[in-house]
């Protein structure tokens, strides 16, 4: 049996728009075009590729396809760079989609500077997902993305794994913040009503912090702020103590005390050679090297 990669792209291009008619318009055919092009392949396979839900989810042979098609579309590129088809002299080169997994203070603070300059020299589309560090794997395990930011050391399947660093972590707030609700200093009693910044339901970083510490985090009030940049904001203007990355802290915040908490991450990748995978981590790496601490 043989695999259509049209067919596997097709599966690709509804999992990345979230429905037929989106994924019609990006591979210009129609919606019905789609529909028998996901039909073939599932008769082919006798599986169901697709829940066809909103937004449209892949089944775990629909996980393989995308895998499939994202590798066919690398080796692609990597072969027409080889053979120097596409280079500025002769035709715009063919543009790859890159999806990428990254948690949210990465993105802010570190991973978008090697990103923008493997973009400069390589005709890619880069597509991030962000989410929490302790699940970036599973994006990479499922197909969805090429490579993440991740928090697990052990690789998922089919995969390579580089360290890149600690990103440390402060427990920080203003200082009008730390007089009203730390008077006498950073205490128990005084934790179990300060309010706090939590990022957002997913990130345990907040609530561990208070663990250690000997409180029950789940009768602290706190406030809901689910992107890296405003949950800084939202520490500085006041509305509570957070966690803050350490390439964010700033003279303007006061440390609550402890050690800073440490979150090791790692650079996961597809084990396959590829010229263009190879600079993006290069990139990442050095990248890294500079911003984050040691492991």
């Amino acid at each position: 049996m043989r695999i259509d990669a049209q067919l596997a792209a097709t599966v690709a291009a509804v999992i990345d728009e979230g429905s037929f008619d989106a994924a019609a318009r990006r591979l210009h055919i129609t919606p019905s075009a789609v529909s028998q092009r996901i039909k073939a392949v599932e008769q082919q396979l006798g599986r169901v590729v697709v829940v066809r839900a909103r937004p449209v989810r892949a089944t775990e042979a629909g996980e393989a396809l995308i895998r499939l098609a994202r590798q066919v579309q690398l080796l692609e590129h990597d072969a027409l760079a080889a053979f120097g088809l596409g280079v500025a002299e002769q035709a715009p080169s063919p543009r790859i989609r890159v999806p990428l997994a990254v948690n949210a203070d990465s993105m802010a603070t570190w991973f978008l500077a090697p990103i923008a300059r493997v973009a400069q020299r390589h005709p890619i589309d880069v597509d991030l997902h962000r989410d929490d560090q302790d699940y970036t794997a599973r994006l990479l395990e499922s197909g969805e993305v090429m490579a993440a930011v991740t928090s697990e050391a052990r690789p998922v399947g089919g995969s390579a794994v580089t360290p890149l660093g600690v990103l440390e972590y402060r427990p920080m707030a203003t200082a009008e913040y730390f007089a009203r609700w730390f008077p006498d200093g950073v205490s128990v009693a005084a934790l179990r009503v300060a309010p706090f910044v939590d990022f957002d339901r997913r990130d345990a970083l907040q609530q561990d912090w208070l663990r250690a510490g000997g409180v029950d985090p789940w009768s602290v009030p706190r406030h809901y702020v689910p992107a890296s940049h405003d949950f800084s904001r939202a520490v500085r203007l006041g509305l509570g103590w957070g966690l803050i990355p350490s390439p964010q802290a700033g003279d303007d915040l006061v440390e609550l005390g402890g050690p800073p908490t440490r979150v090791p991450l790692y650079w996961q990748q597809w084990n396959l050679r590829s010229p263009l995978l190879d600079a993006l981590a290069d990139e990442v790496v050095a990248e890294a090297g500079r911003a984050l601490a040691p492991l």
